[in-house]
């Protein structure tokens, strides 16, 4: 029963990761930078919730900011490049390069949720390690699959699906803001 749940958390804590790779993967990224932001994902979801074990609750009752805050911050700076970038007509045709600032951004804001799990983690499972990699692994996989799509997207409607995603990306802050 505790894999269940645990299994359940990963695919839970992968889907915010999928939903904004989409999004992402409407700038055409080319096939390293997928495989390296999606490995970069899955290593951020396998020490946040062993940091937020460790040091989450210090870290909350020391600091008044909410990690929703720094979520919306992060996708709003995101997505408000990705609007830009949808409206430059030659970054849409060639592959896009992302610089390691963006890839660590992303990951961090896509990895933020796994930390606050990582505080209650010990009460649902006894096997954090084993936990963290299945959260690992399913973040890894999820990243993937959403950049893939979204570059699929991006083939067949262009620039429209940047600027889409740029949106769907400050709504996403908006939203983790508020709740």
């Amino acid at each position: 029963m505790h894999a269940l749940i645990i299994i359940i958390i990963a695919i839970s804590l992968s889907m915010d990761a999928f939903s904004l790779s989409l999004a992402y993967g409407t700038l055409n990224i080319n096939k390293k930078d997928t495989r390296l932001l999606s490995f970069i994902v899955g290593i951020y979801h396998f020490f946040m919730p062993l940091l937020g074990m460790l040091i989450g609750s210090l870290i909350l009752n020391l600091l008044p900011i909410s990690p929703n805050v720094i979520v919306f911050i992060v996708l709003l700076f995101i997505g408000i490049e990705m609007i830009g970038e949808s409206r430059n007509p030659h970054t849409q045709k060639d592959m896009k390069i992302m610089s390691k600032r963006d890839l660590f951004l992303f990951a961090f804001a896509v990895s933020i949720d796994s930390f606050s799990v990582g505080i209650g983690l010990k009460s649902i499972s006894n096997h954090v390690i084993l936990s963290a990699l299945t959260f690992s692994f399913s973040s890894f996989f999820f990243t993937y699959l959403g950049l893939v799509l979204g570059k699929k997207i991006n083939n067949k409607i262009g620039t429209i699906s940047t600027l889409c995603g740029g949106i769907v990306l400050i709504i996403i802050g908006i939203i983790a803001l508020f709740t």
